[in-house]
């Protein structure tokens, strides 16, 4: 299996910039390119593969890719909350072949979303030479606006850009500038670990 791929982001952040002015006090528009740089840091630390949540805020698109069918009929995606699934594959002639939604279903357990392939369905050959020969694309995310993410994880982002806007060195009179306590405390009942 191929790391996953971000092949859609999302639309919009979680938080606006106009929010992120109004949580830090900002009137004038001086400091709209700070904030929104550290609007993009909070989300990047919090959203999508490399987030510290585990999972994607805003509905974006991902690909995972392997190489042959899954023995087991299920393919486990790295996300929860996925909303749609396709799955495509090559052919041994290298074409491209969708495989109709009536023989997969999508569904979710404790550990995430995953596809689970139809006892029907019979594995065609996949060509040879991919290592991407079979293809999951998939949306996840809470929905496809800033309102669906919710309310706790949006206030941890502010804190952050706050706390960053404020404290823009590594420590603080000596100390470490670690996460503001609050932001962990949000951020920390929608957190996926161990999977």
């Amino acid at each position: 299996m191929l790391a996953p791929k971000l092949i859609a982001p999302p639309a919009e952040t979680p938080v606006s910039l106009e929010e992120a002015r109004r949580h830090c006090r900002i009137d004038a528009d001086d400091g709209d390119a700070v904030l929104t740089a550290l609007i993009n840091a909070a989300t990047s630390f919090l959203d999508g593969l490399s987030g510290v949540l585990g999972r994607c805020l805003i509905n974006q698109g991902w690909r995972l890719s392997l190489s042959e069918w899954p023995t087991c009929g299920i393919v486990r995606l790295p996300f929860p909350d996925v909303s749609a699934a396709t799955v495509k594959y090559y052919d041994v002639n290298n074409a491209e072949q969708p495989v109709p939604a009536t023989l997969f279903e999508r569904l979710e357990d404790e550990l995430g979303a995953f596809i689970k392939f139809s006892d029907d369905f019979t594995y065609p050959a996949v060509f040879d030479g991919r290592s991407d020969g079979v293809q999951v694309d998939f949306t996840a995310g809470y929905g496809g606006s800033a309102d669906a993410v919710p309310s706790s994880i949006r206030a941890a982002i502010l804190l952050l850009v706050a706390h960053w806007y404020n404290n823009r060195e590594a420590s603080i009179d000596g100390q470490q500038s670690e996460i503001p306590f609050g932001a962990s405390a949000l951020i920390s009942p929608f957190r996926r670990v161990g999977v």
